[in-house]
């Protein structure tokens, strides 16, 4: 209980900001160093960072699921009938919910409907770069937040997804101007996202100036994210609200031959988000958790926040209120993830396998972005895993994958 276990009132303000498309490598408090962000900053040390979040599927229908209904993507038994999505369990408990997002397809969910009230925001249909922040989509996404914010009545859940970085790179071109440096190519002067697969010798002069638009948009949303947080700490209802920031997909940036979605593959500038908690009295400023968390994770956190002590049966959720205490600890020994067609990993902490039409192995987490392929070496620990993930799946369709045989220290803890 994010807010009951610190001793706070029943029923926290939760306001729970999904950013689509967000590249966890690009964030300071993850270790980037070449992007500016902040406001971001700002935040990291003011929350708890965990190190380790990876998305179960890039796919949102079912990644939502996991958000809303806290079901594994890999889970393909439909929930009891009785079973209430996060929103219809706040209900019961007295929170309010509110759902504000720029993506159709997140207002259309079949959970979505739970929420007591939905506000969408239309995106830009001819998207061009902005003179001043102001006119921006992202800018009208969060002055849209912030007037729901001036007359909301807690106990309240805010859930926003917004897609700015998967629709519309219009930051005003200043801000991807700051990224060039003598020599590079001219700035790119499109506001439409680029998708591309590039090729073995592909000439980074190709990508580069995509890079530095997308790495302007992250200090566009890290303005408007200032602003946005900047208002919450000035009101009243801020002392009593837990701030959410997580991503949904990252945005792979010319790794692995891949400039934007293109195929959605597993790896980590997809897989890899970021989350970060932040109560109201900062009791866990900057601190950091290594454990592997998964979507469902944040599901429990969440009902337990609005005062729901009788969690619905989840065969997968770990309660991550256990890891806001003096030991950091593991929710889980491995985390499974699907993708498009015949894509699967697995992720332990020692090991991160992607099985798609040919293993790759990569050691973690020292390879933090998959660079080395190590599976033609390691081939017991290429097997060992892709054991290990089948039980996974098995156990996760009878419901019982409390019943997993633990990892072999081989998995857990890599060679040594």
């Amino acid at each position: 209980m994010l807010g009951l276990h610190l001793g706070y009132n029943r029923g926290m303000n939760v306001i729970c900001l999904v950013i689509d498309r967000l590249h966890t490598g690009h964030l300071g408090a993850y270790g980037n160093s070449w992007i500016e962000t902040p406001g971001l900053d700002r935040f990291a040390a003011e929350a708890l960072t965990f190190d380790h979040l990876l998305i179960d599927s890039p796919d949102l229908e079912k990644l939502y699921r996991s958000y809303w209904h806290g079901l594994h993507a890999l889970c393909r038994r439909e929930p009891p009938a009785d079973r209430p999505s996060l929103a219809a369990a706040l209900r019961q408990a007295g929170v309010n919910s509110t759902l504000l997002t720029d993506d159709r397809s997140i207002a259309e969910h079949a959970l979505a409907v739970d929420f007591d009230e939905l506000i969408e925001i239309d995106r830009p249909w001819d998207p061009q770069p902005a003179d001043e922040i102001e006119q921006t989509h992202f800018a009208r996404c969060v002055v849209r937040t912030i007037e729901w914010l001036e007359s909301a009545r807690g106990p309240f859940l805010l859930w926003c997804h917004l897609g700015s970085l998967a629709t519309a790179w219009d930051a005003p071109p200043r801000f991807r101007r700051a990224y060039r440096e003598e020599g590079d190519p001219e700035s790119a002067r499109s506001a439409d996202v680029p998708e591309m697969t590039l090729a073995d010798d592909a000439d980074p002069d190709d990508w580069l100036p995509l890079a530095q638009a997308y790495a302007g948009q992250v200090s566009l949303l890290d303005t408007c994210l200032g602003a946005l947080l900047d208002f919450v700490d000035g009101e009243a209802f801020g002392s009593e609200t837990v701030v959410v920031l997580t991503g949904s997909r990252g945005f792979p940036l010319a790794e692995h031959r891949r400039f934007g979605p293109c195929d959605e593959a597993l790896y980590g500038e997809l897989v890899h988000a970021p989350l970060m908690i932040r109560l109201p009295d900062r009791q866990v400023a900057a601190r950091r958790s290594q454990a592997l968390i998964e979507p469902a994770d944040l599901w429990a956190a969440l009902l337990r926040t609005g005062g729901v002590d009788d969690l619905p049966d989840s065969p997968t959720a770990g309660d991550l209120t256990t890891l806001v205490g003096p030991h950091l600890g593991q929710l889980h020994d491995r985390l499974c993830l699907v993708g498009p067609g015949s894509d699967r990993a697995i992720r332990t902490p020692a090991w991160y396998l992607r099985m798609g039409s040919e293993p790759e192995l990569f050691a973690k987490p020292d390879d933090r972005w998959e660079v080395n392929n190590v599976a033609g070496r390691c081939q017991e620990v290429v097997e060992c895993l892709e054991v290990a993930f089948i039980q996974y799946e098995q156990t996760l369709q009878a419901g019982h994958t409390s019943d997993l045989t633990p990892l072999s220290e081989l998995l857990a803890s890599g060679l040594r």
